[in-house]
């Protein structure tokens, strides 16, 4: 029951992982190189389960990243993730965290990010606002994001702490936080064509 559990919050966690954090993510859904920059990129979410840390990932989304870094008020960042692809590692795993209780992917089958203001910092941070969308509960975030050019590429590096009940991630007996936690921690590593 509790590996159960920890499969079920990890597609949570990562489905609001990909969803809040993956802004940057889906630039390589767009260009010719996109299955050589999908390979080197990934979305995780980490969280706890008995205080254990588990980590999950998606493996399906699309997204249209415009970004400038010497514009970054005029780039724009989409994302659409399929939260039925989380992956656990385990098929019954998978299919657990998509159903009712979790993502409920036969009603509310895509996470959905969209920018609203990206601002620059210093030493390469910027700061990504936008809307997130997971079960149809919609946020305000902000998404701290580091950027680096590699090459004919750009890399872009962040982390951001969501609360999975604030979507409606594990619903009934999923509701207790002293099992698996309501944080959530969602990562990511994005290496897009710059254009």
């Amino acid at each position: 029951m509790i590996q159960r559990f920890a499969s079920k919050v990890s597609i949570v966690a990562l489905g609001v992982a990909l969803a809040a954090g993956a802004a940057f993510t889906a630039s390589f859904a767009t260009n010719a190189d996109a299955a050589a920059e999908a390979a080197k990129s990934s979305v995780s979410a980490v969280f706890k389960q008995m205080n254990v840390p588990v980590e999950g990932r998606f493996s399906r989304f699309n997204a249209d990243v415009h970004f400038d870094p010497a514009n970054a008020a005029a780039s724009s960042a989409k994302l659409d993730v399929d939260v039925a692809s989380f992956d656990l590692g385990s098929p019954d795993y998978n299919k657990e965290v998509a159903g009712d209780e979790w993502f409920d992917a036969a009603h509310f089958p895509h996470a959905t990010f969209v920018s609203t203001q990206i601002k620059a910092g210093a030493n390469g941070a910027f700061t990504v606002a936008g809307k997130l969308t997971i079960r149809g509960k919609t946020t305000d975030v902000v998404v701290p994001v580091t950027y680096r050019k590699d090459g004919a590429n750009q890399v872009f590096d962040g982390a951001l702490p969501i609360k999975r009940l604030a979507y409606g991630i594990g619903s009934g007996e999923w509701k207790d936080t002293s099992i698996v936690a309501d944080d959530v921690q969602i990562k990511f590593h994005i290496v897009t064509a710059a254009h």
